[in-house]
């Protein structure tokens, strides 16, 4: 396995998210766990073991990342949004997610790719403790890196201080979405426990019928 410099997250290490959906591909569908144990690297060849249903990546003797099959629980999904709606939400709360953003090359979501090089993902608060974000998919193979970066919307201070990095990542896709059509994401926190923090995203069609749900551990950085 080797993942591409374009699919960066901070500047030096893939995009958690896609680097988790790489992993999952190996157990060919359901639901999947993946765990990132250390950063992914780019530009490098990972080993790849399979034992039933988990897989395990490599870099040499660092274990970068293991998966397994699992149930994907978020609660009760949200009432959908229009795209246009999110849109709008999107446009009137950019700019508190594009300042001082800590990653702001990140393939996902960063706001220093130049457009459509990346998801242009960009989640804003729709309502209290609810974040939105529009993505229209121009290719195939993204669910996992779209599920990803909009679970930090409602986990990270005001400030996004300190940093926050993707732990763990359980995706389960219903449905593809449709290439060239909108989408909706929407996410939430679920909870935290110390430097732990969790929270949950789900994606929609444009009718909104829920395609695919992820819930993600986040890890606040320590400081000093």
């Amino acid at each position: 396995m080797r993942i591409p410099a374009r699919f960066n997250g901070p500047p030096d290490s893939a995009n958690g998210g896609y680097t988790c959906g790489l992993v999952a591909a190996e157990l060919h569908g359901g639901g999947v766990e993946v765990t990132l144990r250390a950063p992914p690297p780019l530009e490098t060849e990972l080993a790849v073991e399979r034992a039933g249903d988990s897989v395990r990546v490599s870099d040499g003797e660092t274990v970068v990342a293991e998966a397994r099959s699992a149930a994907v629980d978020v609660g009760e999904l949200p009432r959908p949004v229009a795209p246009e709606e999110a849109a709008a939400a999107v446009d009137a709360g950019r700019q508190n997610w594009t300042s001082g953003h800590p990653f702001p090359t990140c393939f996902v979501c960063g706001p220093a790719r130049p457009y459509e090089d990346g998801l242009d993902i960009y989640p804003a608060e729709h309502e209290a403790g609810r974040f939105v974000a529009t993505w229209t998919p121009g290719e195939a193979g993204m669910v996992w890196a779209a599920l990803d970066c909009p679970t930090a919307a409602p986990l990270m201070n005001e400030d996004k201080d300190p940093p926050i990095v993707l732990g763990r990542l359980a995706v389960a896709i219903d449905a593809e979405p449709r290439l060239g059509e909108p989408h909706v994401l929407m996410s939430w926190e679920l909870g935290r426990d110390g430097r732990k923090r969790e929270a949950a995203c789900a994606l929609f069609d444009a009718d909104g019928n829920a395609l695919a749900r992820s819930r993600a551990l986040w890890i606040e950085l320590r400081q000093g």
